[in-house]
């Protein structure tokens, strides 16, 4: 949608807003600078950055209020199961809506007229438009240009590919529960440090986050990343299935569901307001889906 607006496709926009979980993986940063040397700057669109925090930092500091990731957990009796989420509302949402605020005139808590709102743009495709919903304030409206254009996941990729951009890649944490196994294996063999790191991390969430840990509270079960439920530099993500396989024919729609889901994820994207996993919504002071 920037290089769309950029080059005259769509109306110039005004900003566009990255959230940063402080945790995306480096491909990710650097093709973020990259749009704003060749994309952004030279159409003048500013890029704002926000965040509310570093979330891998945020849930090993047994003072800092955690907003759990969807870990996958192994109870005592062998049951299985998955925490809460609530990171997309605490280190996307909430610090766009914040800069949102900000550049309407109306930090928080102010009030803000009826009448005063932004339009925002929300990047889904028509392969995914059931995940295309209103925003749940009124000072913001959300717009879905792409479907508004007719473009499906194959167009962007076509479109991104004849500006040079064809290796965008998939934005995300680093440490997402919600990879599949090519992710996984994707960083292990292509940045060994940050491999690394989220085998680390994996194993110090094992009995839940820091705080819950500094108060007493541990999981009555076992916290893992990867949703084999055993530590991630064990789990079995060199399993290459249909679904890859599949991919690698382009017959794509021969893939099993399941099978599709374990190696490249759950289908879903994640972006602020369609993230791959649905969850209970809870208000607080923003407003927030949490």
């Amino acid at each position: 949608m920037l290089a769309l607006s950029a080059n005259g496709r769509l109306p110039k926009a005004d900003y566009a807003i990255f959230a940063d979980t402080g945790w995306e993986p480096r491909a990710v940063y650097r093709h973020l600078d990259r749009l704003e040397k060749e994309i952004a700057a030279p159409a003048g669109i500013p890029i704002l950055r926000v965040s509310s925090g570093n979330i891998r930092r945020d849930a090993l500091d047994p003072g800092h209020r955690f907003a759990s990731m969807p870990l996958y957990i192994l109870n005592q009796d062998g049951k299985q199961g998955m925490t809460r989420r609530q990171c997309t509302g605490e280190y996307k949402i909430k610090p766009i809506k914040r800069q949102v605020r900000e550049l309407l005139g109306y930090p928080y808590p102010q009030r803000i007229p009826k009448d005063i709102f932004v339009e925002q743009w929300v990047g889904i495709s028509t392969d995914e438009f059931h995940r295309a919903k209103d925003a749940d304030v009124r000072y913001m409206r959300n717009r879905h240009p792409l479907i508004d254009l007719g473009w499906s996941r194959t167009d962007c990729v076509r479109y991104l590919s004849s500006l040079g951009l064809a290796d965008t890649p998939k934005s995300s944490c680093l440490g997402c529960p919600f990879h599949g196994n090519a992710q996984w294996r994707h960083i292990r063999d292509t940045s060994p440090d940050e491999w690394q790191d989220v085998v680390e991390f994996d194993a110090a969430i094992r009995q839940g986050n820091a705080r819950a840990n500094a108060g007493g509270n541990r999981l009555l079960g076992q916290a893992f990343l990867h949703r084999s439920r055993v530590p991630l530099d064990q789990a079995p993500i060199d399993h290459v299935t249909a679904a890859e396989w599949a991919a690698r024919q382009q017959e794509l729609d021969d893939r099993a569901p399941m099978e599709e889901e374990l190696e490249n994820g759950v289908v879903d994207g994640c972006s602020p307001w369609a993230c791959r996993a649905e969850a209970d919504l809870v208000r607080d002071d923003f407003g927030l889906a949490s």
